[in-house]
């Protein structure tokens, strides 16, 4: 895995070759197969999202060039000891780009239907949603971490959908029941977790994390936690809720998640990191804008359940070179961006919910078709050709009286601040919009920079 990376060695590019790949591989099942094909139109139309962005693995028929092609667009063969004599299969670690299976005899060339396998939060729903629940079967019993079931197909071509939940193989593991109630228990608890402020909320967290770790292991531990982040950041969010139904609609869920943005005081962020890295996330590249910006941000992957965390922080320049994810920062005597909104509304990781979730979009598509539903989107804050990003406009949130007089005692903020804080309460949370293209894996730190200071609380 990427654990061992050293800071400088997350540079992202773009990978356009392997990115055609897939593109082909696609068009060729979407002529095979005239179900998927109208997958293909409805995904834009009714949710402003792409085919290519849901797609969990593509399986593709043997034949006598297939690992040659693979291994030409930077493709890498990873053992998979469930898998049968027959089956291969092949992932690009440096593009964010489905995995690719090939299945069959190379001397059989073409006897093995093509396979595409689209991520969905819930199977069940899916098949419910689209009045299949009578025709298909679903393999995996239900509440276990990985599900998927069949919905189109013919000789040539076939449309799977699969959930997960921390399972990242293509096998489905054997659970036993006591298993899957222990994880619907976890659930509940980190459904109903007390959000409080400080280091009592990170304590309560972590004895919730550590109980499901013990119960569960790492993944599904994470798996079902950030099910619940997003559930509680979509109950702040009113762009959040416009856009998950839209998706559900078509029986999607949130599977399209990019990252999830968390903001911390610069107290806490040892804590926040060291709760994510309980759950099994290993820390990525690292981000500085220049004092100016007076912020960091620590980059966070998980390995096995496709979950990226951002995680920003006030930093000033000394403090770069240093580890400072994993340990303490000092106070300082003013705030950033981050630090302001952590003081106005708590922390990202407790009571105030993500900052934002980012998804992937068609861009312009989803920019549109929101603002049809009376959702604004910001200025685009990145327009490369493979890679674009926006906000949709700040939820604003009512902010406590008394963390308003505490910050113009202390001398943070003036008091002309505080009375419109008062009044009209400050931005809270958003709902980013990306498009990746090219399989790009990476972030712009320049854009990033500039949108922590639009969404500065003083200036809106």
């Amino acid at each position: 895995m990427l654990q061992s990376r050293a800071q400088h060695e997350y540079l992202w590019q773009p990978q356009p070759a392997a990115a055609e790949y897939i593109r082909d591989c696609v068009d060729r099942v979407c002529a095979r197969n005239k179900d998927i094909e109208r997958w293909r139109r409805t995904l834009p139309a009714e949710t402003g999202t792409r085919l290519i962005d849901w797609i969990d693995q593509l399986v593709v028929p043997n034949h006598p060039t297939a690992d040659v092609e693979l291994v030409r667009v930077g493709y890498e063969f990873v053992p998979e000891p469930a898998a049968d004599d027959h089956v291969t299969t092949w992932q690009h670690h440096e593009a964010m780009l489905p995995a690719v299976r090939i299945v069959g005899d190379a001397a059989r060339h073409g006897h093995a239907p093509y396979q595409l396998y689209l991520k969905v939060d819930s199977v069940e729903d899916f098949l419910v949603t689209h009045s299949l629940e009578s025709v298909a079967t679903i393999d995996g019993p239900a509440g276990a971490p990985w599900r998927q079931a069949r919905v189109a197909d013919n000789e040539q071509a076939e449309l799977w959908i699969v959930e997960r939940h921390g399972w990242p193989g293509y096998v489905g593991p054997d659970v036993l029941p006591e298993r899957i109630d222990l994880a619907a228990k976890h659930l509940s608890g980190f459904r109903a977790r007390q959000r409080l402020d400080g280091a009592k909320g990170f304590a309560v967290s972590a004895e919730l994390i550590e109980s499901a770790v013990s119960d569960l292991g790492q993944d599904w531990t994470c798996a079902l936690f950030f099910r619940c982040e997003r559930d509680y950041w979509q109950s702040r969010n009113s762009a959040a809720r416009v856009q998950f139904e839209r998706q559900n609609r078509v029986g999607m869920g949130w599977a399209n998640h990019d990252h999830h943005t968390y903001r911390c005081s610069r107290e806490h962020f040892y804590r926040l990191i060291g709760q994510l890295e309980r759950m099994g996330f290993f820390c990525r590249e690292r981000f500085y804008a220049g004092d100016e910006a007076g912020w960091g941000a620590q980059v966070l992957d998980h390995p096995n359940c496709n979950i990226t965390v951002f995680a920003d922080v006030d930093l000033f320049a000394e403090e770069v070179s240093g580890d400072f994810s994993h340990y303490p920062l000092s106070p300082r005597e003013s705030l950033g961006t981050v630090g302001l909104w952590c003081a106005l509304h708590g922390e990202s990781f407790l009571a105030a919910g993500m900052h934002h979730l980012e998804c992937q979009f068609d861009f312009n598509a989803i920019r549109e078709q929101l603002a049809k539903d009376g959702i604004k989107t910001m200025a685009p804050f990145t327009d490369f050709e493979y890679l674009k990003q926006a906000f949709t406009e700040g939820e604003r949130w009512t902010v406590k009286s008394d963390r308003v007089a505490g910050l113009v005692v202390s001398n943070k903020i003036d008091r002309a601040q505080a009375e419109t804080f008062r009044s009209r309460g400050a931005i809270g949370s958003h709902l980013e919009i990306l498009q990746r293209d090219d399989g790009y894996k990476g972030f712009n730190q320049t854009g990033i920079s500039d949108i922590i200071a639009r969404t500065d609380p003083r200036r809106q």
